[in-house]
């Protein structure tokens, strides 16, 4: 998919932050991009925060980002955009713009650059000749590889899934703490905030309509969610807490790829609209994502197999309007 015209030699990414979630979402644009121009030095700018590639997802773009900068400031002010250029004024040949607000993206046309692309006032702030012909998807990932495809002239298909390669000593380490035998259930029942969780009391009569199967109900908890463990246990006698046994964890500590390479082990794994339903998507493990007062049609799972339950196919609008019998069945669905 290398682009035969236009090749940068370097390149800067705006971003707003990366989460977990998005970091792993834009893997595959990453991925793209490089397959477009191999050589170019890609700079990596988050302009409102931190970024995963900076630190947890650091392994994952080996090869693919040159540079991250962190909190970089790109101006979002009018007043800040005229009184300074961001980044110290360095230039590239090809900025790519994700945000939508004009402000950082006139801040940005600012720097020395051959080509600019953005999404900003539906596009009309990129260069000529890189502005985009039809409507705006709705996808994160797809709206990204359109602004490559702007850039590059080239198609830039979605693929259909974000797969993460993860060490086999890993790997060996996670099925050590694992049973072997039985079908193995992921339940991962936390999120970033309350109002994205699926009851306690449907995980809790999930996980035993999975042991009733002969099946192994194996908890995902995140390190906010420590404190569920005692109860659940009590209620869930046969239940797995892997990322809280100090053989797997211990001298290694919990990062985003025990979790993957935990992942691979599980025939299924349901969670709500959280980062590890991206974790486990990228093991190529079936997910089955829950989804209340929030969308999936922008932050959603890319994954080959799996589903997505929302509240409103249900009947209602909050997590707790999706019955258990609903997920149970495309569990079942997904295990065969």
């Amino acid at each position: 998919m290398q682009a035969a015209g236009f090749q940068p030699e370097t390149v800067l990414v705006h971003v707003g932050l990366d989460l977990i979630g998005d970091g792993l979402l834009k893997l595959p644009f990453l991925r793209a991009m490089r397959a477009l121009w191999p050589q170019a030095r890609v700079t990596w700018a988050a302009s409102q925060g931190r970024s995963v590639f900076a630190g947890l997802l650091a392994p994952a773009v080996e090869g693919l980002i040159d540079e991250v900068i962190e909190d970089a400031a790109v101006p979002t002010r009018w007043g800040e955009m005229l009184r300074r250029r961001p980044l110290d004024g360095r230039g590239f040949d090809l900025i790519i713009d994700t945000q939508r607000g004009p402000a950082a993206t006139l801040a940005l046309k600012r720097l020395p650059h051959r080509r600019l692309v953005s999404p900003a006032l539906r596009g009309a702030l990129s260069s000529w000749g890189c502005r985009p012909s039809g409507k705006r998807p709705a996808g994160m990932l797809r709206q990204m590889l359109d602004l490559l495809e702007q850039a590059s002239g080239v198609p830039v298909p979605t693929p259909e899934d974000s797969l993460v390669p993860v060490p086999e000593d890993l790997l060996a380490a996670t099925a050590a703490v694992l049973p072997s035998g039985r079908p193995l259930v992921g339940l991962a029942p936390g999120a970033g905030g309350r109002h994205k969780c699926w009851p306690q009391d449907s995980f809790v009569a999930l996980a035993r309509q999975q042991g009733d199967a002969g099946r192994v109900p194996v908890f995902l908890l995140g390190p906010a969610e420590l404190e569920w463990r005692a109860p659940l246990a009590e209620l869930v006698p046969d239940a797995l807490f892997p990322l809280q046994d100090e053989r797997l964890i211990g001298g290694r500590g919990l990062t985003p790829f025990v979790t993957i390479a935990l992942a691979r082990h599980l025939g299924a794994v349901v969670c709500n609209d959280a980062g590890v339903g991206h974790l486990a998507a990228a093991s190529g493990t079936p997910v089955v994502v829950l989804y209340g007062p929030t969308s999936p049609k922008k932050f959603a799972p890319l994954t080959r197999r799996g589903c997505i339950i929302t509240a409103q196919d249900c009947g209602g609008s909050a997590m707790a309007d999706i019955p258990v019998a609903v997920v149970a069945e495309r569990v079942n669905a997904l295990l065969g």
